[in-house]
């Protein structure tokens, strides 16, 4: 029953070595026992004595099965890290004088990744005398913006790192479901118009 892993992060049984703990849980009558006395009850119980919280005065000890204990700790950790979704960041690039074919076929793009729930973190790349037409920069960034309002919202406005203008677009929760939204409305009201031909 007694656990010898290097690695525990919790204090158990004989390990325990102050003079008095306070019990909880269900299965114990809760209060402040000699540290003796709570070992007994857990032994009595073929369970474990586990310090749950070391700095509280007196420390709090639960008496539980302590491999269960930390099975339950892992799942509850796995569970948390699933939980926290790893946000991916795609990067688009954009010259200060982008054409619109190039315009167009980025923008695709960037819907694409918004739409699938990654940010979006377009730039605008000036090299040598380019940065002169930062302006030009900055109102292509916030047009790619505006384009991309049904898919996302902005998280960062322009702003100019060294030769980089960053803005930084998140996608919108729900943005693809609101084109689907559409579509379907469009369906909806093709079908209509189709009875309301057929009725005439």
């Amino acid at each position: 029953m007694k656990n010898d892993n290097p690695k525990e992060q919790y204090r158990t049984n004989e390990r325990i070595r102050v003079r008095e703990v306070r019990l909880v849980g269900d299965n114990v009558e809760q209060g402040v026992y000699p540290t003796s006395q709570a070992l007994k009850i857990a032994e009595e119980q073929g369970l474990d004595l586990v310090e749950i919280s070391p700095n509280a005065a007196p420390p709090v000890c639960r008496v539980i099965d302590y491999q269960k204990f930390l099975y339950q700790q892992k799942k509850r950790l796995k569970e948390q890290k699933a939980k926290s979704v790893k946000v991916v960041v795609k990067e688009i690039r954009f010259g200060p004088q982008t054409d619109d074919h190039d315009y167009d076929f980025k923008l695709k793009h960037a819907k694409g990744f918004l739409e699938e729930g990654a940010k979006v973190k377009a730039y605008v790349f000036f090299k040598g005398r380019s940065i002169l037409f930062k302006e030009q920069g900055e109102v292509l960034l916030l047009r790619f913006a505006n384009d991309l309002e049904d898919y996302g919202k902005v998280e960062q406005m322009p702003v100019l790192e060294g030769k980089r203008m960053i803005i930084m677009i998140t996608p919108k929760k729900g943005g693809g479901v609101s084109k689907a939204k559409k579509v379907a409305a469009a369906a909806k009201a093709e079908e209509a118009e189709k009875k309301d031909n057929e009725n005439k």
